[in-house]
């Protein structure tokens, strides 16, 4: 596995947070990654059970920021995901997420974890409805997570704090499958702040 791994569109050289089962970068702004079998980050609210096996891929970014791609995967399992990762340290992380649900329906999920994991499901995504897109972004001291689906507009998905030193990249999870691969295409990265957190824009 290289130490680094270098994708044109993102800024910095990233590094991997647990090794994926393959991964290629096949364009300037293209990542496909593989993970293993019941890999996860997540440590439950109530048992305080905690997975941190996912493979992530991340690089650390200054001031303020917005990262997003267009995702696919191939959802066969409960809980697959392709994920949009802001990463401070095992305890300190945020994912946004096109995961199945337990309705067997792609639904964009948020999870802001500080020493346990809050989750939230805001909305399906099935899809007939289009292409989906996610964005992770910085604005000072605040983070906000929006998606996109087929040809509508950017709708914000949660608003939050973290930490100020973050790595921002990619993850791909199977908690109860065997594996899954996602696919992030239109990898974009923009240094420019967003006017407005409510409406995207």
């Amino acid at each position: 596995m290289a130490d680094s791994v270098s994708i044109a569109a993102f800024p910095v050289p990233m590094r991997w947070i647990n090794a994926p089962a393959s991964f290629e970068v096949p364009g300037y702004d293209r990542l496909v990654v593989s993970s293993p079998t019941y890999t996860d980050l997540f440590t439950d609210a109530g048992s305080g059970a905690r997975f941190d096996s996912a493979p992530a891929l991340v690089g650390g970014l200054d001031g303020d920021f917005c990262v997003s791609a267009l995702v696919r995967i191939d959802l066969a399992q409960t809980f697959d995901a392709a994920v949009l990762l802001l990463y401070h340290s095992p305890d300190t992380w945020a994912k946004l997420c096109l995961e199945l649900s337990p309705q067997g329906v792609p639904t964009i999920v948020s999870v802001v974890n500080r020493g346990v994991s809050d989750d939230c499901n805001s909305f399906q995504a099935p899809p007939e409805a289009g292409e989906v897109r996610l964005r992770a972004c910085r604005l000072g001291s605040a983070y906000a997570f929006h998606a996109r689906v087929g040809e509508g507009p950017w709708q914000l998905v949660r608003y939050f704090a973290l930490h100020d030193e973050v790595e921002a990249g990619f993850l791909v999870q199977s908690p109860q499958g065997q594996g899954a691969t996602a696919r992030f295409e239109e990898i974009g990265y923009s240094a420019e702040r967003l006017a407005d957190v409510r409406d995207g824009s």
